[in-house]
């Protein structure tokens, strides 16, 4: 949902003649003065302390009012911009443009004098580029801009682990899959199933992802006489094999307004409400703090019904909080992330729900509730009509948020960014999430051309590229053996058992070798030299929900050898007499311990003796010299000269040493 006053987000930029300093990168920074640029509507000064150059441009107090800078580039490539500036009237943005496109949003924090800020990225062509700065919300000054070149990372330090540790197969393999397209692909997202038909009468796709709305199943809205069937909109949306995700405008759960411009039903944004959501928390015996745990249990019944559906859920609670244009948010930080923990715990631990993958909505370091309750960050733009540049500024700031080792979505949006834009900037969205209305169809924030162009790019996957993901990394390996196959399986989700089939042809006929319920099988059943194959068929409830592609296993005779394995010395000592022990280690090519094998060999140095012996059970057999006086000292040492064996030939070459000395 639209907010007013979003903050945040991208720019990106160049680089140029004379090079003013060096960063951490060695790229050279090129610095332009804002005064020396084409001014709209705005004035140079020189009244305020602290500015570069000769002045600064400021009076940007009307919407027409900008600013337009020209810069050059000796390649096409990604810079990074920082901007001079100094915004002593509070938190400002203004709106970018490059070479007249929308380039979307630089924020500038409320600041006491000239300071500089990192404004994003810009991919500038080679040769001449206008960076344009128009108004946005006003009241700023601009004393200068900064250009570095940019180096693009395609790494990333994601995993697929989840912070639920019962999280079930079905939500596993979803996040495996993301993980698995994190970086390589941007998922199409839709909010309201209502829409995915108009969609696909236009693209001719549908999109991968659909989000939904559990606001109308909040208690203070379901006794106002609201109602909903999001529940079974995203029981169909799965069953066309596409991704769900939830968000949850959660009606505050008492303190409802309702008087004309805050009614009852718009109880989730902070102006329609006088509910306390810190008060409610540090209160945990107050009626707030009960109408809080309710409103969570009449969630977790609907969430349940998903779970009981098999369904995994890309759950994001307590969204934009850092706006505080919601109630959850209108408290600050602390009793935002306090809510979201204890949501989590409450549908986690108290509720057992296991299906939900947990998507935080902020950017702000101050409000992140914690890595251990987070499995993906996010954000929500909304840019100006058309501006299709992609959002590297809050997607680098997510990053950073988590030192990448999460992954970062799109969660809602407007306009969607340039897929092509999207690979260049290094912006590596997981999915997008178009909000409904106007946002998708009125042609000026998303033209016609442009969604046909994205939901047809090969970046972009769409619901007919989307994975069975019922089968979606469900593997077989097999690994052959002297007269046995060894196979194993990883678990489908959903699948109560598996039949493993076996044929003497690529392709089958195939014949079923075992049912089980497990994830291994040794088959015995074979012949050495034939070759096998194998496939592996997941059931749920009789039907089978999922194949494994075929492997193929040659069973083989295995020519076992003995050999040396070990040889261990020492010194014995009783009653003024010793003697030196060799204790020989003897062991297959297999590695275990072999008994009964004839161990011939020698002492030498202080003494010599040859000796000959058989190995007992556990592969040893121990050699012992005639005893000497305690008076006696010198090396001792034992080689071994031979082993024999009834069915297995000695293998001189694999044995781990042949002698070994001990000095007394």
């Amino acid at each position: 949902m639209k907010k007013l006053g979003v903050i945040f987000l991208l720019v990106v930029f160049c680089m140029s003649l004379i090079p003013v300093s060096l960063s951490a990168n060695t790229e050279p920074v090129v610095k332009y003065e804002a005064e020396s640029g084409v001014l709209s509507g705005v004035t140079v000064a020189a009244s305020a302390a602290g500015y570069s150059g000769t002045g600064y441009v400021t009076s940007f107090d009307a919407s027409t009012d900008s600013l337009e800078i020209t810069v050059n580039a000796p390649e096409q490539a990604v810079y990074n911009l920082s901007v001079g500036y100094n915004a002593p009237n509070g938190d400002k943005f203004t709106q970018l443009f490059l070479n007249g496109s929308p380039a979307g949003e630089v924020s500038l924090k409320a600041s006491s004098g000239f300071t500089l800020t990192s404004a994003g990225k810009l991919l500038l062509n080679a040769g001449t580029n206008t960076i344009t700065f128009t108004s946005g919300w006003g009241w700023y000054d601009i004393d200068y801009i900064q250009l570095e070149k940019s180096v693009v990372s395609t790494d990333h330090n994601i995993t697929a682990n989840l912070v639920n540790p019962n999280a079930s197969a079905e939500t596993k393999t979803l996040m495996r899959y993301l993980a698995d397209q994190y970086g390589h692909a941007v998922l199409s997202g839709q909010q309201t199933l209502s829409d995915v038909s108009w969609i696909q009468s236009v693209t001719g796709k549908k999109p991968s992802v659909v989000g939904f709305d559990l606001m109308d199943y909040s208690p203070s809205r379901v006794e106002r006489g609201a109602t909903s069937t999001e529940i079974e909109n995203a029981l169909n949306w799965h069953s066309q094999g596409g991704i769900v995700t939830f968000a949850w405008h959660w009606n505050a759960p008492t303190g409802l307004i309702d008087e004309p411009g805050k009614e009852w039903y718009r109880g989730f944004y902070s102006d329609a409400t006088t509910f306390d959501v810190a008060y409610a928390l540090a209160n945990p015996n107050s009626g707030e703090y009960k109408l809080l745990i309710r409103d969570m249990d009449a969630i977790a019944v609907q969430l349940k019904r998903l779970e009981d559906a098999r369904i995994p859920v890309l759950f994001r609670p307590i969204h934009e909080a850092e706006g505080g244009w919601f109630w959850w948010g209108a408290k600050g930080p602390e009793p935002a992330k306090e809510l979201y923990r204890l949501l989590y715990d409450r549908l986690t631990n108290y509720h057992k729900i296991d299906n939900l993958i947990w998507i935080w909505n902020s950017i702000d370091p101050a409000w992140y509730p914690g890595s251990d309750v987070v499995d993906i960050v996010s954000a929500d733009h909304y840019p100006v009509a058309g501006d299709y540049s992609p959002v590297i500024t809050k997607y680098e700031a997510l990053v950073s948020l988590v030192q990448d080792t999460k992954i970062v979505a799109l969660t809602e949006n407007g306009a969607i960014p340039d897929p092509d834009l999207l690979v260049s900037y290094g912006a590596h969205w997981s999915w997008f999430c178009t909000w409904t209305g106007d946002f998708l169809n009125d042609g000026s924030h998303n033209s016609t051309q442009h969604l046909i162009d994205v939901y047809n790019h090969p970046y972009v996957v769409t619901l007919d590229e989307l994975p069975n993901l019922k089968a979606y990394a469900f593997n077989v390996s097999a690994s052959a053996g002297d007269g046995k196959v060894d196979v194993t399986w990883t678990l489908a989700p959903g699948a109560a058992s598996y039949d493993l089939k076996r044929s003497t042809m690529p392709g089958g006929p195939y014949t079923t070798v075992a049912s089980l319920s497990g994830d291994a099988y040794a088959d015995t059943g074979v012949t050495n030299g034939v070759t096998y194959y194998y496939v592996v068929q997941a059931k749920a409830g009789g039907t089978v929900v999922a194949t494994t592609s075929e492997v193929i296993a040659k069973p083989h005779s295995i020519v076992r050898t003995v050999h040396v394995d070990d040889i261990v010395l020492t010194i014995q000592s009783v009653k003024g007499k010793s003697w030196a022990r060799a204790v020989v280690a003897v062991k297959d090519s297999l590695g275990t311990p072999v008994s009964g094998v004839t161990v011939t060999g020698t002492w030498s140095g202080a003494l010599s003796e040859a000796e000959s012996g058989v190995t007992g059970v556990d592969g040893k057999v121990t050699f012992d010299t005639n005893q000497f006086n305690n008076s006696q000292n010198g090396t001792f040492t034992f080689t071994v000269k031979g082993l024999t064996h009834a069915s297995m030939p000695y293998e001189p070459t694999s044995d781990r040493l042949k002698s070994k000395s001990i000095t007394r």
